[in-house]
């Protein structure tokens, strides 16, 4: 996907002669066929895979607006995005850069840093792809927010140009200084002003508090002088209460997923699996997480370290088929979860020092599944995206498009990408037309998702 074996003046032709092929004002288009896939056909195939009894809560989930649809309908999106004019140029992408899977956790030097935080949909492909979700993502929110047409499409064009501007930098600048670049969330309140700095400061402040021992206080209760999770249908539900339903052999399950760790610890740098070593299992439990994942199996586990008061959470979530993969070329690796392991460590600037995978095989209720496990809370923080003004909205927004510049110039040509998009507003008024044409295709997926609803066809269930 880079550019090794080739001169700067090379890559930088290669960028141009793209524009010849496909000019960047065609990527204003979304004209979607006669024979588009059906949405709700796409949802429901992907159901088939799925936690059945959990299917009516994504569903529910989704039908709460039309973001809310939005951040559900990555294969959708996919599939219409595979129609859509592409520039031949190659990047590791996120898949499903909308702007709510932006936002800040800790660094291993623990700092807190902005960055992209979900990499279930992780593949490398058309590096527009990203930016479309992501421009569209502030169409979509912004009408939510009301914002007026002039508001919302200059939010757009702050995304779009902070991404143009930014690939241009990293164009010039050496390797190694494109791989150390990122956003520490101290730089940014340097740089903000009034409101927004008084947003970020909140944010930073209520990020620092999200950790093990803060999920210790809201997920468990003390039994026998040991700490449980609690049990809150059908959000989390410990193992011991799913074999009660009759659902798993809980003995079963727990002694699958204490085996399973040792061969997690295996994906883990040798210092990160020396100190997962220090840690012994308390409890597991399943977990209701997101939007579009609701229904893939998703299970929290409780290890405590020197004592009851030293917690660890750790989240393994299950790791299907990039929602790309059907529309680009197939993964090259044979486990989803280091598929999602691997595409997060070469988009972001500092990733979980226990992200890793596993595959458990032939276990109470999981067949033969791929995960990728992770820290389940480490100074996680979003951005408030209801109600956010539209002077909130643009900064975020050029918050976003630096980030997902430096994760595609960390993995593909950034002076082939950044000669394509040019040094004027194109490409940034292109996506800004192509944003507006697709918060129209999403609200109208978004009412037939009402509507079959109401029909009886699709079973959802809200406020959950």
């Amino acid at each position: 996907m880079g550019g090794s074996g080739e001169t700067v003046g090379e890559r930088t032709a290669r960028g141009r002669a793209a524009r010849r092929d496909t000019p960047r004002t065609e990527h204003a288009r979304f004209d979607p066929p006669a024979n588009r896939p059906d949405p709700l056909l796409l949802l429901e195939a992907q159901a088939v895979t799925r936690v059945a009894d959990l299917v009516p809560i994504r569903y529910g989930r989704m039908l709460a607006s039309p973001f809310a649809f939005f951040r559900g309908a990555a294969l959708i999106m996919a599939s219409d995005l595979a129609g859509t004019p592409r520039s031949g140029l190659q990047a590791q992408l996120c898949g499903d850069a909308h702007l709510s899977n932006f936002g800040v956790f800790a660094s291993p030097e623990r700092r807190l840093v902005f960055d992209l935080n979900d990499f279930d949909e992780t593949l490398p492909g058309p590096w527009e792809w990203d930016v479309k979700r992501l421009a569209a993502s502030f169409a979509v929110l912004g009408r939510e927010n009301g914002l007026a047409d002039g508001e919302r499409r200059s939010t757009v064009l702050a995304t779009v140009s902070s991404y143009r501007q930014a690939m241009r930098r990293f164009a010039g600048m050496r390797e190694m200084d494109v791989w150390y670049a990122r956003a520490e969330v101290d730089d940014l309140l340097g740089r903000l002003q009034g409101t927004a700095r008084k947003r970020t400061k909140r944010l930073a402040g209520k990020a620092h508090t999200r950790d093990s021992l803060a999920e210790l206080a809201k997920l468990t209760e003390t039994v026998d002088g040991e700490p449980r999770i609690v049990s809150r249908p059908p959000l989390v539900v410990p193992v011991r209460d799913l074999a009660a339903e009759g659902d798993i052999d809980a003995e079963g399950l727990t002694k699958h997923l204490t085996d399973a760790l040792h061969r997690f610890r295996d994906s883990l740098q040798s210092d990160r699996r020396a100190l997962l070593e220090r840690f012994r299992l308390v409890d597991i439990a399943r977990k209701v997480v997101g939007v579009g994942s609701v229904g893939t199996r998703d299970w929290i586990v409780l290890l405590a370290g020197r004592d009851e008061r030293d917690p660890l959470f750790l989240q393994f979530k299950e790791a299907q088929p990039s929602v790309l993969e059907e529309f680009t070329a197939r993964s090259p690796h044979t486990n989803d979860g280091e598929r999602v392991t691997s595409g997060q460590r070469l988009m972001q600037a500092a990733s979980d020092i226990l992200l890793g995978w596993l595959t458990l095989t032939g276990g109470p209720d999981t067949g033969t599944r791929d995960y990728y496990g992770r820290q389940l809370k480490d100074w996680k923080g979003s951005f408030e995206a209801a109600g956010a003004s539209p002077a909130s909205m643009a900064l975020y927004g050029r918050a976003c498009g630096w980030t997902l510049a430096r994760g595609h110039a960390r993995s593909g040509d950034a002076i082939a990408i950044a000669a394509y998009l040019g040094s004027g507003d194109v490409f940034d008024r292109a996506i800004a037309d192509f944003a507006e044409a697709y918060a129209d295709q999403n609200q109208r997926d978004h009412d037939a998702l009402a509507q079959a609803v109401s029909a009886g066809r699709i079973e959802a269930r809200t406020g959950v």
